[in-house]
């Protein structure tokens, strides 16, 4: 790929950055395989020619797992109050969903590799078993538990249903507490729903943009922020007018307006970017024909990665989507920043925010 288009390939993450700086960025996803597939992050302040060749190497060694650890999906709280997923190595064990548990608690085992900007969502000392059954898993914590900060609560019901449901055999969690089921939240009374919990019930929920509630619907999309040199990917569901007829659609306008005055967020698509006409989905590839805004180089048909995973990333939370093929003026000729032609519909990568060590 050329100098000029490395050089745009680079330019949304590090706008991104930027705009970050003066603020203050899955039943789908789910795991099935233990080795990841990760997302490299680009450093500020160096050269770009060469930052984008040593990201190269970088993604052959992001992420990789030792033989004694296997990458697991961490949802926790970044500085700006949001739930985010960090993929992490953890010691191999059978007991995978205990595990994940228990690394969400403070100053437990994750303290050693917690990431910078980042903090664990259950209160110190708050001991958890997890028990799973026809496609649930019951979670039976200690009464540390309801020792939590009132403002986390719905942020805990978040980061615990994410985390648990990153694994095949769960479709939903049910809590408990000394091994009573809590219909409730314990410190502020958030209820929970008796056929349990979710990932349908959203994450990072943002309803500032509806009018009347009760005429809308959720979908997920995924902006990106910045923790200290690194960028990833935000999920936040937003209400849609039930007027929108199409999710897709609607998931690519939410791209392109950006996430508005939710702060430390940034959108990987520019305002002008629009499709030609309506997406299609058949056989679980959803088909999307853009305008040129959408390409990161006048040069070349370039996609950024930012903006492709941006995209894969949201459409693949919505139920019989499972990859995106992308379109630009009705033609195929799309390469990514490596200047591959994407020839073949992009799937949801295994994990997303996978932390270097």
């Amino acid at each position: 790929m050329c100098k000029r288009a490395k050089i745009a390939a680079v330019a949304v993450i590090l706008a991104a950055s930027a705009f970050i700086s003066g603020c203050g960025l899955f039943g789908k996803g789910k795991e099935k395989l233990d080795p990841p597939q990760d997302v490299s992050y680009l450093k500020e302040g160096e050269d770009l020619e060469n930052a984008l060749e040593e990201t190269a190497s970088d993604k052959e060694t992001a992420g990789e797992e030792k033989a004694d650890t296997v990458m697991r999906d961490l949802y926790l709280i970044d500085r700006n109050g949001m739930v985010v997923s960090q993929t992490l190595p953890l010691p191999k064990t059978e007991s995978t969903a205990k595990q994940v548990m228990e690394y969400l608690v403070a100053d437990g085992p994750v303290a050693e590799i917690l990431p910078n900007g980042f903090r664990t969502v259950l209160p110190a000392g708050t001991t958890v078993d997890v028990d799973i059954k026809d496609g649930k898993a019951i979670v039976d914590f200690s009464e540390e538990f309801a020792t939590y900060d009132a403002k986390d609560e719905k942020k805990i019901l978040q980061a615990v249903t994410w985390t648990l449901t990153q694994f095949e055999s769960v479709k939903s969690v049910e809590l408990r507490m000394k091994g009573q089921q809590l219909n409730e939240m314990p410190v502020n009374g958030t209820p929970i729903g008796k056929e349990g919990l979710s990932r349908q019930d959203g994450i990072n929920l943002d309803d500032s943009t509806a009018v009347d509630i009760t005429n809308t619907r959720p979908v997920t999309v995924y902006y990106l922020a910045q923790a200290d040199d690194e960028v990833y990917y935000v999920p936040v569901t937003r209400r849609i007018s039930n007027k929108e007829q199409d999710d897709v659609a609607a998931v690519v306008k939410e791209l392109a307006d950006g996430p508005g005055m939710i702060k430390g967020l940034a959108s990987a698509f520019t305002g002008d970017v629009k499709l030609l006409e309506a997406p299609k989905v058949e056989d679980e590839v959803a088909t999307l024909n853009f305008n040129e805004s959408i390409l990161g180089s006048d040069e070349k048909s370039i996609i950024t990665d930012a903006a492709l995973q941006s995209l894969v990333l949201s459409l693949t939370e919505q139920e019989g989507i499972k990859s995106v093929s992308v379109l630009v003026d009705g033609k195929a000729e799309v390469a990514n920043e490596k200047g591959e032609p994407l020839t073949a519909p992009v799937s949801r990568p295994e994990k997303i925010n996978a932390v270097r060590y």
